[in-house]
């Protein structure tokens, strides 16, 4: 139940006006120029999620939950962001990546290409590239990163560096012969060809940079964790060799990233399973870096730039659990992303900073049924079914694994054990793969010109905001002019007074 305090209706209004206090407070805009920008994607964290996670996160800390507030919550501007791909109305995690990524919305499957580039088709790639802000904080002279806890060649990631016409294109050991005699190129090779010096890479994937059944450094003589390669490079070691003289450093383990000194390292690539990395629930704690651990170090290393950098975040295995129906992973994936998202914060400032968190589509995860407040998230409804009299949770899901009939009848969930970290929620339709939904999913924007996130937005919109705030890209005659007048000021007006009293000078 409720706390005693908030029996008293004092207790609201404070609160209330404390918050309108706030609220205030914005109404003097930030229309600083964003030194860095920081993208967090939650993959799959649709509302719903988000606020499930919310009160997982207070039911962790011992608390009801529903009256927390998630490191996004915090944020002062809220939109909603359409996500449909220009071929199918419940979206793909590759054709929104293109959206958000590089400003043009696209079809499903397909990363770093326009509309007109046909799935799986080689020959519609070349003449449809479409570049991301990635790139084009890349050529600003930014440095630029890439987190994610899935395959750092995965949906998400790719779309900031790769052209591809397949997600599915991981090594050219996953693309058609076809596809490779008419020139096209996986995904691996093109992260480390197409945008040469990014300057932080971290996630999963290892096996794709490896030739074919060469053994991996941490599960030696599995097979299915093998090399992929089938031309036989090593790009790890094409890596290694070209970043030599460069404070380049690759690792793949916890203890190494750690280890490392970010004022001595200027490339990192952190590559810390063969394919994705685990879930945070199954992590293990000694040899794998967490989300918000991979986001300390990259901050540490970017931000010695004095012209500042662009990070890209994926929470990438939210998607995981829903699509596979476990709730109970899914929400802990995003409540760590939350985790990294309050870590970057800490290292940086909402004044020169503008950071965004999104997601890429939503699930068909809903939570119902009545419960009462502080109800454990994983918790069962406080009634029976009155047609079939038997419990349900409150977590379910519209379609996926977790459709299970016992003896004709939906299966009775007090039998088993339905708060584990793999218990699969009903589903009302059997799917081997539960299904993204259809749904705008939420915005949280902090930093300059944040306020410009503030309505229904279609997705592709997002970078076009980041670029303006950052000046970098196509929209730059708003920026600081050589004369010094008006336009978007850098954050320290003092620093700019002295600037354009220099230039005068000159």
């Amino acid at each position: 139940a409720g706390t005693n305090q908030e029996k008293d209706p004092k207790f609201w209004n404070a609160w209330a006006q404390r918050t309108l206090k706030n609220a205030l407070t914005l109404q003097e805009l930030n229309k600083n120029k964003a030194k860095n920008l920081i993208l967090f994607l939650g993959d799959g964290m649709g509302v719903p999620t988000v606020t499930a996670a919310r009160i997982l996160k207070g039911q962790l800390n011992g608390q009801n939950g529903e009256e927390t507030q998630l490191e996004m919550d915090k944020f002062p501007f809220v939109s909603l962001s359409k996500t449909y791909n220009t071929n199918a109305q419940v979206p793909d995690s590759a054709g929104t990546a293109t959206a958000y990524l590089c400003g043009v919305k696209a079809n499903e499957g397909t990363v770093g290409v326009s509309a007109a580039a046909v799935r799986s088709q080689c020959n519609t790639t070349q003449g449809n590239e479409v570049t991301s802000i990635l790139k084009w904080a890349k050529d600003a002279g930014k440095s630029v990163g890439i987190v994610t806890t899935t395959r750092v060649n995965h949906a998400t990631p790719s779309a900031a560096y790769a052209h591809c016409v397949d997600r599915d294109w991981y090594s050219d050991n996953e693309m058609p012969a076809e596809a490779l005699q008419a020139g096209c190129k996986d995904i691996a090779r093109q992260l480390f060809e197409n945008i040469p010096n990014i300057d932080v890479i971290m996630g999963g994937g290892r096996k794709y940079m490896f030739p074919k059944n060469a053994s991996d450094i941490e599960y030696p003589n599995i097979l299915k964790h093998s090399g992929t390669r089938k031309d036989g490079r090593n790009l790890v070691e094409e890596w290694v060799d070209r970043m030599r003289n460069k404070n380049g450093r690759y690792v793949w383990n916890k203890t190494q990233l750690l280890t490392l000194n970010p004022n001595n390292v200027d490339y990192l690539l952190g590559l810390f399973e063969p394919g994705d990395m685990t879930y945070d629930l199954e992590r293990n704690t000694e040899s794998d870096p967490s989300l918000t651990e991979m986001v300390d170090v990259a901050i540490k290393i970017l931000k010695k730039n004095p012209s500042g950098f662009y990070l890209l975040v994926e929470g990438g295995r939210i998607d995981h659990g829903h699509h596979e129906g476990k709730a109970k992973q899914a929400l802990h994936e995003a409540v760590e992303m939350d985790r990294a998202i309050g870590r970057a914060g800490l290292l940086t400032s909402d004044h020169e900073t503008l950071t965004i968190v999104t997601a890429d589509h939503s699930h068909v995860f809903s939570f119902g049924g009545y419960t009462p407040r502080g109800n454990t998230i994983f918790g069962l409804a406080p009634m029976l079914s009155d047609v079939d009299q038997k419990p349900f949770t409150s977590i379910l899901y519209g379609n996926g694994p977790g459709y299970k009939v016992i003896n004709g009848a939906r299966e009775n969930v007090s039998t088993v054990d339905y708060k584990g970290n793999n218990y699969q929620a009903q589903a009302a339709v059997p799917l081997n793969a539960e299904t993204h939904g259809g749904e705008d999913v939420a915005v949280f924007a902090k930093g300059p010109l944040a306020h410009l996130l503030h309505g229904v937005h279609e997705q592709n919109y997002i970078p076009h905001v980041m670029a303006y705030a950052a000046c970098i890209g196509q929209n730059r005659e708003h920026c600081m002019s050589s004369s010094g007048s008006a336009g978007l000021r850098p954050a320290f007006s003092i620093v700019a007074t002295i600037l354009s009293a220099a230039r005068l000078l000159c």
